[in-house]
């Protein structure tokens, strides 16, 4: 335990906001990664402290002025020290993670859920789905059941399928499921991809599959790496599953469908590897990069030819 987080800190530092500040200091001095919720030190420290003392997040900034009893000091002061010695994301340590305006419960069987896709959740997915009402879609690779349930709330007249090759992670997506009584309206389905999956036409799938290489993976801050591996990488070295996900969605689409797919820094690579791929970017306003969507017409029609002249 460094010097300036011994015991004694907790007689000076008495409200809510010095130990926000008190937490973000630490943080920075301790080279934390930000990227499960927040990304920054003083964000991640009020979602540790606001949690620790029980408070809402949405909490009036008068209450951060409120002077803490001894034994609320020592509590936020050892959340505050627990994330710097264990380099557990925050999401792990209150068992919170947000998606889409959503509070989602999630542990170490899941990725914490951050991609850039709920802000086009939060938009219906226009201006990509025009008229298009979805009935029936597919979140596949879901982990926390995050973007599932998401979609179900933005669109409760649709039945949606989520899968996943972990059947733990499915095993959270259903706390999540029953955290907002969501119902039958999601389905939970062990698939690797598409396989295992009943044939079936979806008007929309939205994905956000393994597309980081193992290399990748074991160079990333200790943070990431308390998360499933498998979720960033998929035990593939390239964008291989990626591909294997492009080739097989028209079989799952309808004629005029919509597949939503995240990449993220992969995008590149992506481009290099499928230069041809009808793939449009989307230009997210709140950040992020590497989600792009695909009409079923024109991927049917770029896969049959992909086919074509690998014969």
């Amino acid at each position: 335990m460094s010097h300036d987080s011994a015991p004694d800190i907790t007689a000076t530092l008495t409200r809510v906001l010095d130990y926000i500040r008190w937490g973000a200091s630490r943080f920075a001095a301790a080279g934390l990664a930000f990227g499960h919720g927040s990304d920054n030190p003083v964000d991640e420290a009020a979602h540790l402290v606001l949690d620790a003392l029980g408070l809402d997040h949405s909490l009036p900034d008068a209450y951060l002025e409120a002077t803490l009893t001894p034994a609320e000091r020592e509590t936020v002061r050892a959340t505050i020290e627990r994330r710097i010695d264990t380099r557990l994301p925050a999401a792990y340590l209150t068992g919170k993670a947000w998606f889409a305006g959503l509070e989602f419960f999630v542990d170490e069987r899941v990725i914490v859920p951050r991609s850039p896709i709920a802000e086009l959740v939060e938009n219906a997915f226009q201006p990509w789905l025009g008229h298009r009402e979805p009935l029936a879609i597919l979140d596949l690779c879901t982990g926390s059941g995050a973007i599932a349930i998401a979609c179900a709330l933005a669109f409760p007249e649709a039945r949606v399928v989520a899968t996943d090759a972990s059947a733990d992670a499915l095993d959270v997506a259903r706390i999540n499921s029953d955290k907002h009584d969501i119902g039958p309206q999601v389905e939970y389905v062990e698939a690797d991809l598409f396989d295992g999956l009943p044939a079936e036409r979806f008007d929309l799938i939205v994905t956000n599959p393994p597309y980081v290489s193992q290399a990748e993976w074991a160079g990333l801050a200790p943070e990431y790496r308390h998360e499933p591996g498998f979720a960033f990488h998929g035990d593939s070295d390239d964008l291989s599953l990626v591909t294997r996900l492009l080739f097989a969605a028209p079989d799952y689409l309808v004629e005029d469908g919509l597949l939503v797919l995240e990449v993220g820094y992969s995008a590149f690579a992506l481009e290099q590897r499928h230069p041809d791929l009808p793939i449009t970017w989307v230009d997210l306003e709140r950040g992020g990069l590497g989600v792009g969507v695909l009409e079923a017409e024109d991927l049917a029609a770029w896969v049959a030819a992909q086919q074509q002249e690998r014969h």
